[in-house]
């Protein structure tokens, strides 16, 4: 066969498989959230501790301070997938922080990207748009 007959042969199936790619579904710009809601496990005591952060507030979980930078959700009409960047410090005995972990933690995958800790786990369980804890500037 001739490079043009197969050149003719073939543009068929680019055609449809360009046709196919078109036809896929457009996905909604993810919806940025103002609450992390998180829980934390502290290993001694077995307790199991959920609490909802503000946006580049620092909160106080054990000896870490957690501070989420984003969280993201998506529209309710498409599969949820709701994820936060998180900054966790080590505080010591002599209240110096060291950090320990600067990622994205996904909800409906805790153990993707998880805190390493010995005493404390802590993960990813909703992004919000509204909670009963006031927000930092009016405490």
């Amino acid at each position: 066969m001739r490079l043009p007959a197969l050149l003719a042969a073939l543009l068929p199936l680019a055609a449809g498989v360009a046709f196919v790619s078109l036809a896929a579904p457009a996905w909604a710009q993810p919806i940025a959230n103002p609450i992390a809601t998180f829980a934390g496990l502290d290993k001694i005591t077995g307790r199991i501790t959920r609490f909802d952060v503000y946006i580049d507030e620092t909160v106080l979980f054990g000896a870490l301070e957690l501070t989420p930078r984003a969280c993201y959700s998506r529209p309710p009409t498409e599969s949820q997938r709701v994820s936060a960047f998180l900054e966790v410090d080590q505080r010591s005995l002599t209240g110096t922080s060291k950090r320990i972990f600067t990622g994205w933690m996904f909800a409906d995958s805790p153990a993707l990207n998880a805190v390493d800790h010995a005493v404390y786990d802590v993960w990813l369980i909703e992004c919000k748009t509204s909670t009963d804890v006031p927000p930092p500037d009016a405490r």
